[in-house]
């Protein structure tokens, strides 16, 4: 079920918002605990299964970890556990199709099982169970609060990863502290708006264009067309993963939990490692402290500190698809992370602004056509045709690939990919500020709603008619 379908908007999110409110103060963790897991058994039965079976294991191994005196073959054994669930569910059809042309076909072919946000809650699970083992927090007795921690539905289809030391005053045993006044109430509908409109306004309409350049093989199309459909890609699906994060906040807000802001304006960034530090940051800064620091970090000198950069981003980029494609992505921005740390990042200070800004978009989007391409053939096909300004095969015209409405979405997407932040920061805080908006501001937010609505109710209409007739 996604934040932006009916279903979710108008049965099961007021639904869930009508009992956790009509029950006493001392239900409310166990009536998030409830809907959320109701969340995972919408989307099937066997995601339910394995969230449970997660949950399980990591608040057992919490409990233990907090008692042993021998924490570090513990902690091994829980990591392992929560790596063999993710491989196996995300992993093992990529690991089979890459090993059946080496064994002739004997392998039988298997499908990925991927529940919902799987990865995003067994990473806060590895971190849970590290901060336990190096002493940083404290397990968590009451498996219903571990449950909303780990899978708390708001967080649960694109993160962010949270942190239990972030979480732990907001989930008291009985809730007392956990208050949610009408400033922060309409702040909540206002960013989950906000995230609704990204992902609905923008992110869906962007989405047409990619699909409809990714699906004519790159090398018969003109230069021009890739660079538009790219674009799009690297637009769209920023538009959709911080429109979900914009959602996450929201539905926080309604239940008086405060999740980590996860973007702040990336495309703004004046080097690739500036990216990383706006991109994803709550990934960004899990990749640092469980696995980039543990490695050493650069305290062992540039070579080991670009040798354990490498290794972290090839992961971030495993971290994101089974597919060898973005095990690529990753590796380019661990070797552009390298150069630059090497001496390129404090050359490119010295240049204008525009520059910087330049550089960086030019190779943020040299590698989201590794990523957004459908396999590495066409990405290399793609590339090759922009960067020799191919004229490609007779026939092809931008029209066919962008209306004027889609150009309009398409420029109106580049201007809020932190432009308009950037000459205005006064429309990035009133985005995100707890306060209730004025009245323009209403007559804004709920002209939104009305779109998206319309948007999402004539989808889901259309693919009744499909389904029934």
């Amino acid at each position: 079920m996604d934040f932006s379908s009916v279903q979710f908007i108008f049965v099961f999110l007021p639904l869930t918002l009508f009992v956790y409110y009509l029950l006493p103060k001392a239900c409310r963790n166990g009536v998030l605990a409830v809907f959320s897991l109701l969340f995972f058994v919408m989307a099937g039965y066997r995601s339910a299964a394995v969230v449970l079976g997660a949950a399980l294991i990591n608040w057992l191994g919490g409990l233990l970890l907090e008692r042993v005196q021998r924490k570090r073959p513990l902690l091994v054994l829980l990591v392992g556990c929560n790596a063999a669930i993710l491989a196996v569910m995300k992993y093992a059809p990529l690991l089979v199709e890459t090993l059946n042309p080496l064994l002739g076909g004997s392998l039988p072919m298997v499908s990925a099982v991927l529940p919902v946000g799987m990865s995003f809650y067994l990473f806060t699970a590895i971190g849970y169970c590290a901060d336990i083992a190096a002493g940083k927090a404290e397990a968590i007795k009451s498996p219903v609060r571990f449950f909303v921690f780990l899978a708390f539905f708001g967080h649960s289809l694109s993160g962010p990863i949270v942190r239990w030391e972030q979480q732990a005053p907001q989930l008291p045993c009985r809730s007392e502290s956990r208050r949610v006044d009408a400033d922060r109430f309409c702040a909540g509908i206002k960013r989950f708006v906000l995230g609704l409109s990204k992902k609905v306004l923008l992110a869906d309409q962007l989405a047409l264009i990619c699909a409809k350049v990714t699906s004519v093989p790159a090398a018969t199309l003109p230069a021009p067309i890739l660079l538009l459909g790219y674009t799009a890609y690297m637009l769209q699906f920023y538009c959709e993963i911080s429109g979900y994060a914009d959602m996450a906040v929201g539905l926080g807000h309604f239940f008086g939990i405060t999740l980590p802001e996860s973007f702040d304006d990336p495309y703004c960034a004046k080097s690739v490692t500036d990216f990383w530090h706006r991109w994803n940051i709550p990934l960004s800064d899990w990749f640092r402290d469980y696995v980039y620091i543990p490695l050493g970090g650069s305290r062992k000198g540039e070579g080991r500190a670009c040798l354990n950069l490498l290794l972290v981003f090839a992961l971030t980029g495993f971290w994101h698809g089974a597919a060898w494609k973005y095990l690529v992505f990753g590796a380019m921005h661990g070797v552009i992370l390298c150069v630059e740390r090497s001496g390129l990042r404090r050359l490119m200070e010295r240049l204008p602004v525009a520059l910087q800004h330049g550089y960086t978009l030019a190779m943020l989007w040299l590698t989201f056509v590794v990523y957004g391409a459908p396999g590495m053939r066409e990405a290399l096909a793609a590339l090759r045709g922009v960067l020799t300004w191919q004229k490609g095969a007779p026939g092809y015209e931008w029209q066919a690939f962008a209306d004027a409405k889609l150009l309009l979405i398409f420029v109106a997407a580049l201007l809020l990919c932190g432009i308009l932040q950037s000459l205005l920061p006064r429309l990035k805080q009133a985005a995100r500020d707890q306060s209730v908006p004025s009245v323009p501001g209403m007559i804004v937010l709920v002209g939104l709603l009305f779109l998206c609505v319309m948007r999402v109710s004539v989808g889901t209409y259309n693919e009744f008619l499909y389904i029934r007739f």
